[in-house]
């Protein structure tokens, strides 16, 4: 027994110390837009800003209830408290944003952390997607909107209206994506051919990596019960439709709060003007985001709202500052419930 006990608390403890390597890591990637927002936060109003900490608690727990008011339906799933939703969902943040990932370190965290309540892997996947695929389309939805406010009032540039067709495309493609997924998912015989698909790539990979010395790295079965598990919650999603409303309502909320933090930002540089050019760079700079989590998103989301005619100091500066300030956010608000979690004290 007490040799579990050390073998459970050093992998806790390796995992800690990659934790930290990995945040240290991140802190050092931005360490030249932390400096450049430290310079520039003195032209900000300290009071609007100040209004980042309750927009930015409220906004995890949008997050936290995309997940958990759809979980409320499930008897087989332990209640949630207010105060669980909010720290689950700290903690999730952090991840996400220590975790170079692209959103699978979020996901297998998500799944370790909701196990104790009754949630089974598939369906943290399956709520994970649900997240996705909600928070992605009214992103989009938004800069649509954007763009037909900014178009009424003739504020964009000749040269910028590519932007049009590209928001567009974007659209297009989540559209066939989320499709895409639910139409494998809807049925169990694509699902169960889809499972195979993936443990013999995954399989045939590790052959030719480890030159046949690892013939598997995971069983046929177990993916397969993973993606059968997936099915079954599209199913009672698609046979319960009332059961989504409220997660549709919290991702609105939540994708709202993500603009309204470079919002705030902004109107604490005076600029209130920016609302609809923050709402189409957001949304097509979520786009790096998702593939690349550092550089490119700030680069994506400044980008376009330069070429939509935002002067270039006030666009990198609007991007980078709000950046930075929820990245010191998240590792502050973050870091310690994550250690808890971690260390087994859920509660």
């Amino acid at each position: 027994m007490v040799s579990q006990e050390r073998k459970w608390f050093s992998v806790r403890s390796v995992l800690m110390l990659l934790t930290v390597i990995l945040v240290g890591w991140v802190v050092y990637q931005n360490w030249a837009d932390i400096v450049d927002t430290l310079r520039h936060i003195r032209e900000a109003n300290g009071f609007v800003l100040m209004l980042l900490i309750p927009e930015q608690l409220f906004m995890y727990f949008a997050c936290g209830q995309i997940f958990f008011s759809y979980l409320r339906h499930k008897k087989n799933v332990q209640k949630f408290s207010n105060g669980e939703i909010l720290k689950i969902s700290t903690e999730l943040n952090f991840v996400n944003h220590a975790i170079p990932a692209g959103g699978v370190g979020g996901l297998a965290f998500l799944t370790y952390r909701l196990m104790p309540y009754g949630v089974t892997a598939g369906q943290a996947s399956f709520l994970y997607l649900f997240r996705y695929a909600v928070t992605t389309v009214v992103n989009y939805a938004q800069a649509l909107v954007a763009i037909g406010v900014l178009l009424a009032l003739k504020m964009i540039p000749q040269e910028a209206m590519w932007i049009i067709p590209v928001s567009l495309l974007m659209n297009m493609g989540v559209f066939f994506f989320l499709w895409f997924v639910i139409f494998v998912a809807s049925s169990g015989k694509r699902i169960e051919k889809f499972s195979k698909c993936v443990s013999k790539t995954v399989n045939g990979a590790m052959r030719i990596l480890t030159f046949g010395h690892k013939r598997e790295m995971i069983k046929e079965a177990k993916i397969s019960d993973y993606f059968q598990d997936i099915h079954k919650s599209v199913v009672i999603a698609k046979e319960n439709k009332q059961y989504l409303k409220q997660p549709l309502m919290w991702g609105l909320i939540y994708s709202l709060c993500e603009v309204g933090t470079y919002y705030i930002v902004a109107l604490s540089l005076g600029r209130w003007e920016l609302l609809p050019f923050i709402m189409i760079g957001e949304a097509i700079g979520s786009v790096f985001d998702g593939i690349v989590p550092y550089g490119l998103y700030e680069l994506g989301m400044a980008g376009v709202m330069i070429a939509l005619g935002v002067d270039f100091p006030t666009a990198t500066i609007v991007t980078v500052m709000t950046r930075v300030i929820t990245l010191l956010f998240t590792i502050a608000s973050g870091s310690y419930p994550y250690y808890e979690a971690i260390r087994g004290k859920n509660s």
